[in-house]
């Protein structure tokens, strides 16, 4: 139960990382933004992988080479932990254990694909993150001045 909670959480902790400038994106009024963000409502909390790559384009400037490998990465990622979230051989460990893992080759291939300037705004929205994922799990409020732009 414990493992599920701290996977949870950390779920929560991505989302509210990616949420602020997500809804921006879609307010940005092209019309198509409440489909596009249909599958967030629906309560699972799993991003699309266009909706992060957007959001990492324009948190970080990504080229449209990189916005291509960084979507075909989240897309990837996603196929894994769908096909995991199916798995019912796993015990709840195991496949905590596997999406950690996953997530973290992940990261580390789009971290791969930055250069320097992009890598230190990713390292700070990744300490950022965690950061608030420890507050989450010590039941602790983030302060307001951690809160993303």
């Amino acid at each position: 139960m414990l493992k599920n909670c701290l996977l949870a959480l950390m779920l929560a902790g991505l989302t509210y990382t990616v949420t602020p400038s997500a809804v921006a994106q879609d307010n940005s009024g092209n019309g198509q933004a409440p489909q596009a963000s249909a599958p967030m409502e629906h309560g699972r909390g799993h991003w699309d992988p266009q909706e992060r790559t957007d959001m990492l384009t324009k948190r970080l400037n990504l080229t449209s080479d990189q916005q291509t490998k960084v979507l075909d990465i989240l897309k990837s990622e996603q196929s894994q932990m769908e096909s995991l979230r199916s798995d019912t051989s796993l015990s709840r460990d195991e496949r905590h254990s596997k999406m950690m893992e996953i997530h973290k080759t992940s990261d580390e291939q789009i971290r791969a694909l930055l250069d320097p300037d992009q890598q230190k705004k990713w390292d700070e929205m990744q300490s950022r993150r965690q950061q608030r994922m420890q507050e989450h799990q010590n039941g602790q409020a983030p302060p307001a001045e951690s809160q993303p732009q």
